[in-house]
């Protein structure tokens, strides 16, 4: 590989005119799509399989009428202090309010709180409004027309607050993402000492987020894509991309101080420092494509779109960037250019490390077991308006319903039975009626066929809470009637099965993903003890992940300096994504630290000595990357979304404990330790093996063979 790799960085040097007009080609053509063929996101999440799904789209087949699937808002009203909503001028404009409503565009229909009974002795009423289209089709203008209506009733004296999905936004990043990029630009020039060395890596990754995002409009154009997927692409791009490239730019410039010609040093670095991005790049991307096996959909379309993303970025630095060396030559070295000399601080840490490597293994163990203790308090759920910002109307209509109707209304269970008589319908609500926990069972309404009955369970608890989960896990126990079939649906149903069905996932994820990045690493590193203590390695910064996740989020430590408004329930699909996603940049981390140590190894130096000298080489590289990823996965921390926040702060978090616990310090203790143990390999594994040549030792052997021919 790494001299398949040589030629073509020597090709994309010398060529460098067509190689940036190909790049700029693929970058207008795919941006051209965006702007003309991109289509609408969506918020919705649908769980096939899940009998929360098939009962919604039963209900879309058999009882279209009842409005199942299409988005709601929620209107809460509250008479002013020491007033009822029963009295004269009070009534007269929440009906006025509610005439409003049903002008508001794509309202299917409007309930009146007075008809339905949704008037609470406690001064509140609730309003509902059902679309015909789902949240992803209601335009600003549309959630506009919704809220604006409540000023009358607001001048009357009354409390108006809006609620449901319909009116949630999309996610969009922010001007507050760009800062990870400026600390990323100063990351780099420290570590250069040079403003185009730290140029190039911000250059050739923001061409590949934009390649890769222009790339994700465009299909969003022919298939519907949740809201979320572009923001892990571009979150993971940035982090990659600027990563990839500074690993190929430090060893550019130790090549040109090696004295290369930049030619020479730009096709050198690429065969050896590109083989190790092209590995990292593939761990990355095998882990994200696992997404896929969990069975939810738009968790798989996010990380296929980031895989993808991720692809370019190694593309990319492996062809723009040499091409991009070709233009800057000799000036990524800077004025300043010194060659190093002396103990670097990454060599005095190594060796320090080396001499007190079993306290300071246990040390860093024992660390991460701590910080991961509040892991063992998680729990899991779904975003919904109690996870709101407490000064955002969602929370406000949230708190209102449960003041005034109690928390339960804000979770209501949807019952559905298919192929039921009457007297089984009416049999079923009594029963349900009967359990605990329920606080109120409507009347079964039927479809025209009179084949499909469903009703609504309002419980007494909250939808997050355990009583709730229990109360839906006892309605489906129930045994019916006549033949027919007992379905629950709803925001707490749709919970549960998400949870059941990443908790069933997790195991055939995390064998599929660490299977084959073993693999993966054997061929890499030639050795069965490296991969095994990457994935334990790997293992203890995503138990600390957790636990710092759950203290902050959960319980709410750091949440004002870290600007988290509300506490609630880990989202469900954040712990697969972050093991999907720590687990393809450990990876990296682990691949370009020891890849120099396995260099040095096999051009014969001692195993001590090849760990000191390899993570003298790689530890600053590794140190720029991670507080690079760090600095960018924390602006989205700064995000209006708690989803978003939540992905960012694990992430800056776990690349924190992955690159300084981990890989700088639980990796050379444990090299030490082994010796030339951490090299072993069963002799025939040895032979079954390809050798692919990622420190380049073959590549070396034969330049310098050339060399030696050019000069006899």
């Amino acid at each position: 590989m790494a001299t398949l790799l040589y030629r073509l960085a020597r090709f994309s040097f010398r060529r460098r005119w067509l190689v940036a007009a190909v790049w700029a080609v693929v970058l207008a053509v795919l941006g051209l799509g965006a702007l003309t063929l991109s289509g609408q996101m969506s918020n919705s999440v649908t769980i096939p399989g899940t009998e929360a799904q098939r009962a919604i789209d039963h209900l879309k087949e058999r009882f279209p009428q009842a409005g199942v699937g299409g988005a709601t808002a929620r209107v809460a009203i509250a008479a002013p202090e020491g007033q009822q909503l029963t009295t004269e001028d009070n009534k007269a404009a929440v009906e006025h309010l509610v005439d409003e409503l049903k002008s508001a565009p794509k309202a299917k229909s409007v309930t009146d709180p007075f008809q339905t009974g949704m008037v609470s002795p406690k001064g509140v009423a609730l309003v509902q409004i059902s679309y015909g289209v789902q949240a992803s089709e209601l335009t600003d203008s549309d959630r506009e027309a919704v809220t604006s209506v409540a000023e009358d009733a607001r001048k009357a004296g009354l409390t108006v607050e809006f609620g449901g999905d319909a009116l949630q936004a999309m996610p969009e990043t922010g001007a507050t993402e760009g800062l990870g990029v400026i600390v990323a630009a100063i990351v780099l020039t420290v570590t250069f000492g040079s403003v185009l060395a730290a140029g190039l890596p911000l250059l050739t990754a923001l061409i590949g987020v934009g390649v890769g995002m222009a790339g994700i409009m465009t299909v969003s154009g022919f298939t519907e894509l949740n809201s979320n997927t572009p923001i892990l692409a571009l979150m993971l791009g940035l982090a990659v991309g600027i990563d990839y490239a500074l690993f190929i730019v430090s060893r550019y410039r130790h090549e040109l101080g090696e004295g290369h010609e930049p030619q020479e040093a730009a096709a050198r670095s690429v065969g050896t420092a590109g083989s190790a991005v092209v590995f990292a790049g593939l761990t990355v991307i095998i882990a994200l494509v696992g997404l896929t096996v969990v069975g939810i959909p738009f968790l798989g379309q996010m990380g296929i779109a980031a895989a993808a993303t991720v692809a370019v970025a190694v593309l990319i630095a492996l062809t723009l960037l040499p091409a991009m060396l070709g233009f800057a030559g000799r000036k990524v070295l800077g004025r300043k250019q010194k060659k190093a000399t002396g103990r670097t601080n990454g060599e005095r840490w190594a060796r320090f490390v080396a001499k007190r490597r079993v306290p300071v293994l246990l040390a860093a163990v024992a660390g991460l077991l701590v910080i991961a203790i509040p892991a063992l308090d998680m729990q899991l759920g779904l975003p919904n308006d109690a996870t709101a910002a407490p000064d955002s109307t969602q929370r406000k209509a949230y708190d209102l319903v449960s003041s005034g109707f109690g928390p339960g209304l804000n979770g209501p269970l949807v019952v559905v039975l298919s192929d039921a008589t009457t007297a089984a319908a009416t049999g079923a609500a009594d029963e349900i009626s009967r359990l605990g926990d329920v606080a109120t069972v409507t009347q079964p309404q039927y479809n025209a066929q009179r084949d499909t009955a469903m009703f609504t369970v309002i419980p007494k608890s909250g939808p997050s809470s355990t009583e709730t989960e229990q109360l839906v896990s006892d309605i489906r126990g129930l045994p019916v009637n006549d033949g027919a079939e007992l379905s629950v649906t709803g925001q707490t149903a749709l919970q549960i099965d998400v949870s059941e069905k990443l908790a069933d996932a997790m195991l055939p994820y995390l064998l599929l993903i660490v299977g084959l990045a073993f693999l993966l690493l054997m061929l890499v590193f030639r050795s069965v003890v490296v991969p095994l203590k990457a994935t334990l390695g790997f293992l203890g910064s995503v138990i600390a992940t957790f636990g710092a996740v759950v203290a902050v989020f959960q319980w709410g430590w750091l949440d004002s300096l870290l600007g988290v408004e509300s506490t609630a329930p880990i989202m469900s699909m954040l712990p697969i994504l972050l093991i999907g996603v720590l687990f393809g940049l450990a990876m990296d981390y682990q691949v370009f630290l020891v890849t120099r140590m396995r260099e040095e190894h096999v051009h014969g130096t001692a195993p001590q000595e090849a760990m000191v000298t390899g993570f003298r080489h790689g530890s600053r590289v590794v140190v720029a990357a991670a507080l690079i990823m760090i600095s960018v996965f924390a602006g989205f921390v700064l995000a209006d979304t708690t989803l978003i926040q939540s992905i960012g702060f694990a992430l800056a978090f776990g690349v924190l404990v992955d690159a300084f616990v981990v890989r700088m310090t639980i990796v050379p203790a444990v090299m030490s330790l082994l010796g030339a143990k951490a090299w072993w390999l069963p002799k025939w594994l040895n032979r079954v093996l390809p050798n692919v040549d990622v420190e380049g030792e073959k590549l070396t052997k034969r330049l310098d063979d050339d060399k030696v021919l050019e000069n006899a």
